[in-house]
């Protein structure tokens, strides 16, 4: 009987142990996951960009604040000049800064707006006439469009999230040619276009505005 009771006690020491061990481990592979998402981020960060909307390419649908900070979708045409720089057809509207070296972020306030898309575009994309809204265009981005959040690849990319980020940060990468989204609420990555998927030009950033949205670049 004591031999039995000292191996029954050895080997619920030894069974605790084990359970003890497996919960380290769980917390360690969650910490390694935790700093990998974390280290992947400030990766793609660089240096942070002041942002502005250029008016002169924003489609005449668009309404622009003084500041080119925020942007709306109007229910009329503004009466515009039709330059050459200017979207006729597609909702869009590109910054007024442009990019061809180093590493470079904004961040996007969304919103809760039905039709959305943030990313970049080349600074030869096409303004005039009906454009598709994806890479063989010169257009890298993410949005809520259609029903669903999606990457604007060709064909679309649906991403399945949690929750619909409210804010989305924008890290470009000229010397690789890459472009990463993330959460900017939780630094979560969400969609990356791969290395050497945005070509070495001036790029810059680029917004799609649909109905009842509106769209705020944060300072």
């Amino acid at each position: 009987m004591v031999a039995w009771s000292v191996t029954l006690v050895i080997l619920l020491v030894f069974i605790s142990i084990i359970l003890i061990l497996f919960k380290l481990k769980g917390k360690h592979l969650a910490t390694i996951s935790k700093l990998h998402t974390e280290l992947e981020w400030r990766r793609s960060l660089g240096d942070a960009a002041n942002v502005t909307l250029d008016p002169d390419t924003a489609n005449p649908l668009l309404i622009l604040s003084e500041d080119g900070k925020r942007v709306r979708r109007a229910d009329t045409r503004q009466d515009l000049p039709d330059n050459p720089e200017r979207f006729d057809t597609a909702d869009c509207v590109l910054g007024c800064e442009g990019f061809t070296l180093g590493r470079h972020y904004w961040v996007v306030e969304v919103g809760d707006g039905l039709d959305w898309a943030v990313g970049v575009a080349r600074d030869s994309v096409r303004r005039k006439g009906e454009i598709s809204l994806s890479p063989e265009e010169g257009i890298w981005a993410v949005g809520w469009c259609w029903g669903q959040f999606r990457a604007l690849t060709s064909p679309l990319t649906p991403l399945s999230l949690r929750r619909v980020p409210s804010r989305i940060r924008v890290c470009l990468d000229c010397d690789r040619g890459q472009v990463t989204f993330f959460d900017a609420g939780d630094q979560a990555p969400i969609f990356t276009f791969p290395p050497a998927s945005v070509p070495g030009r001036r790029i810059r950033p680029w917004l799609w505005v649909g109905a009842r949205s509106q769209l705020r670049l944060c300072p």
